[in-house]
Formats: C-alpha cells, sequence, structure tokens
C-alpha cells in the first residue's frame, strides 16, 4: 500500500521499533521514518502523528492495535476517528462481538459507535471527515 500512496504522490510516515529495523524490515523509500525503542512507543508515535486510524484486514497485531487505539478514543485519551474497513466481509465476526459486548452490558452503545464501520474505503474516509466524538465517561454517570 505505501508504495501505490507513493506512486501517486502521496507521503508516507513509517513508524518501526528499533528490532525491527535492525532486521530490515522496514520500507526504505518511505518520505519519513521514526525509529523507536520498543512497540509501545511506536503505537504512541503513530498516534501522536495520526489525524484519524483505518484498520485494514490482519492479523493478532492489527487487532491488539484496533483496541488499544479504540480504547483510548474510549477514556478519552485521543478523539480521533477509528475506522474499520470491512473488506468482503472480514471483520464480521468481530462487529457481531461487539454488538454482544453491548447486548451483555459490557459496552455502551455511545462507545459501539466509535467503531466506523464500512466495507469500502470511500464511504469509510467520507464518515471519518464527518466523525464526532461522544463525550466521554465521568465519575457521575458510574452513580
Amino acid at each position: 500500500m505505501a508504495d501505490t500512496v507513493l506512486k501517486e504522490g502521496g507521503e508516507v510516515i513509517g513508524v518501526i521499533p528499533k528490532l525491527l529495523e535492525e532486521r530490515e524490515i522496514s520500507h526504505q523509500h518511505l518520505s519519513e521514518l521514526h525509529i523507536v525503542g520498543t512497540m509501545h512507543e511506536r503505537k504512541a508515535k503513530m498516534a501522536e502523528l495520526a489525524d484519524g486510524f483505518i484498520t485494514l484486514p490482519g492479523g493478532t497485531g492489527t487487532l491488539e492495535e484496533y483496541f488499544e487505539i479504540l480504547t483510548w478514543s474510549q477514556i478519552g485519551i485521543h478523539y480521533k476517528p477509528c475506522g474499520l474497513l470491512n473488506i468482503n466481509g472480514y471483520y464480521n465476526l468481530l462487529i457481531n462481538l461487539l454488538d454482544h459486548m453491548v447486548e451483555q452490558q459490557f459496552l455502551q452503545e455511545k462507545y459501539r459507535t466509535l467503531a466506523i464501520l464500512a466495507s469500502d474505503p470511500k464511504t469509510l474516509i467520507d464518515k471519518l471527515y464527518t466523525y464526532e466524538p461522544p463525550s466521554i465517561k465521568t465519575y457521575n454517570e458510574l452513580k
């Protein structure tokens, strides 16, 4: 994806832990590359640099990063949109799980809406541009 963005004249900023950079895993033609000490620093740096987040289909690491950034939104660490690109129904089971969390009262509906969903990129980007975050949980709401 980075190659396509660069080919079309876009900017691509990478953030990689030193351990992976030493293994020569980083992309060599990025607009900018930040080398950090740990995966935790990587996620914090990406969150700092981003205007919003789009999660593409991926594995456990992708899900771990998605849920951390979604949780940060829920507790008010950031107010940036969190998109989930559900290509070919890849995330249908995850979406069902989020709905199940609401049904079982482990997730409030207003926080369920933090997961911005679409099955095509244009629709998802349009939703990200019009996103308005809900109010964050306060102590008074817990009484």
